[in-house]
């Protein structure tokens, strides 16, 4: 792999913090030990930060300040840590047979004096299946890091570490993995695509909150401020739901993160979000779509039963502002596929004018899931809100051959491909720079174009084949040279064949 390619691999502190740790997992299951280890970090983290706060008040050099006061850490917006939860405390006890008990205790106590953690941490670390020996090991190796001091808070160190962390669970999770974490490139690509300067974000199946985290660091590089957003999820998995109220919290980032179905407990009902950033499970079957024949989320029409990607897709656009945009990842069988009326209510979308862009991504990006995968944009509005009016106009962009291989199994978009697709769709709409079609990798179609298509979405119907560079050679001369060579290459075959032929008959095995 180049080295002058930017990619969310290259870290270092990270991966060797993450071998320590998976060492010490042993036989233990990746998705039990996640909970483990990201909730000692997240502890030592806000003990860190706890305890720079305590130092500045206990050397306050005119002895006006108690660092034993609740309130003089709420001024500062940092989590009142109790005694019996710092890591001092706890670090001292490590090697002792309590010690689950006591971190089980030290959670209650953080949950209890800070009520925007309530219910976030885990507090199951005194079970009997949990080797207290290899967990005072784990606590040893989290308090040899520094995490929440003022210096490394502003390396975001801890930020990194746990986001390297979910990912490297996630791939050791497999398919489970994919429940709680979307690669890294592919939100970093969905964020720069829709840039959600200020307004309301949503996410209705926020896994460990990755969107709202690259959103946040989006407006942060862009020179925003993260008071102009407002930030609201739902996840329907608890423990996940916990993952993300914890990823949150380190970053200081306030949200409004519900715990339900989204399908069948809409918890924020009345919500219409200028955007929206999503990864959905790709053909959900199991998400109870016969208890929901009629709703009024499907105005395009009723989604099969037996597959939620056309549910998911009404489901953004019912919770879209009037100039909202969404953009999300499904499977690339939403762009073509006609099964249960799919391709009718996937018509109707199109004939309404929502679809603003689609990219074909490469394959491997996902831990979860070796099915292709693709992103879809919807903008409420295509006419004259902030950009060009787009009417009747969609983007298609074949990414299919972009990114690099990272390791065996896993490739990644890079930051250079990630601004080459986000460049040609903000230049298409009209937010500066000059678009021009580039066969094989980007064309504005009409939505006649895809009417003769039978309104299948999939960019590689419309981009074309890249074009080849003409080296020159006459084609004349071309066939020539290629059948002198090609001769070539059969002789020394013959003569290969009849070498192959003489040893084997020297050793007795006569062709």
């Amino acid at each position: 792999m180049p080295k002058n390619k930017s990619t969310g691999a290259n870290l270092g502190f990270e991966k060797k913090l993450w071998q320590a740790a998976d060492k010490l997992r042993s036989n233990m299951d990746a998705a039990e030990y996640k909970h483990v280890v990201l909730g000692l970090i997240f502890l030592k983290y806000i003990s860190d930060t706890f305890t720079e706060v305590y130092n500045e008040l206990k050397n306050d050099p005119d002895g006006l300040s108690d660092p034993e006061d609740v309130d003089e850490y709420r001024m500062r917006n940092v989590f009142w840590v109790p005694p019996e939860a710092r890591w001092e405390y706890l670090q001292n006890n490590a090697k002792q047979p309590t010690i689950g008990n006591l971190i089980d205790d030290a959670m209650f106590a953080i949950e209890r004096d800070n009520p925007a953690l309530k219910g976030v941490l885990s507090k199951d670390y005194a079970r009997p299946a949990l080797n207290k020996q290899r967990l005072g090991e784990i606590i040893d190796l989290v308090g040899s890091i520094r995490l929440g001091d003022s210096e490394n808070r502003s390396k975001d160190l801890l930020g990194r570490v746990y986001e390297y962390f979910l990912g490297q669970f996630a791939d050791a999770e497999g398919k489970k993995g994919g429940q709680f974490y979307t690669p890294r490139s592919i939100v970093k690509l969905l964020v720069a695509m829709i840039e959600p300067y200020r307004g309301r974000i949503f996410d209705p199946c926020c896994g460990s909150g990755g969107m709202f985290v690259q959103s946040e660091k989006f407006i942060e590089a862009h020179g925003g401020r993260i008071s102009d957003i407002a930030i609201y999820g739902q996840e329907s998995n608890s423990t996940t739901g916990q993952l993300c109220k914890m990823n949150l919290a380190i970053r200081g980032i306030d949200a409004n993160v519900q715990w339900g179905d989204s399908f069948h407990n809409d918890l924020h009902r009345d919500l219409k979000a200028d955007f929206i950033l999503a990864n959905p499970p790709f053909n959900d079957s199991d998400w109870g779509g016969e208890r929901l024949r009629e709703d009024v989320r499907w105005k395009f029409g009723t989604p099969p039963a037996g597959n939620a990607n056309f549910a998911w897709i009404q489901h953004f656009i019912h919770h879209l502002a009037p100039t909202g945009t969404a953009g999300f990842v499904l499977a690339n069988g939403s762009m073509s596929s006609n099964i249960g009326g799919e391709g009718k209510i996937r018509k109707n979308i199109v004939e309404a004018d929502l679809v603003d862009c689609m990219i074909a991504l490469p394959p491997q990006l996902f831990y979860n899931t070796m099915i292709p995968a693709c992103l879809w944009f919807v903008a409420r509005d295509k006419s004259n809100h902030k950009f060009r009016d787009r009417s009747g106009q969609v983007l298609f962009i074949d990414a299919r051959k972009m990114g690099e291989m990272v390791d065996r199994r896993h490739r990644e978009l890079t930051d250079e491909d990630i601004k080459k697709i986000a460049d040609a769709y903000h230049a298409w709409r009209g937010e500066g720079g000059e678009y021009e079609d580039v066969p094989g990798f980007c064309k504005s179609a009409t939505l006649d174009e895809i009417r003769k298509h039978g309104h299948i979405l999939t960019p590689g119907r419309y981009v074309g084949f890249e074009e080849e560079e003409d080296d020159g050679e006459p084609f004349e001369e071309k066939m020539e040279r290629l059948t002198v060579e090609l001769a070539e290459q059969f002789e020394k075959s013959r003569v290969l064949e009849e070498r192959i032929k003489m040893n084997l008959g020297e050793l007795g095995h006569d062709w």
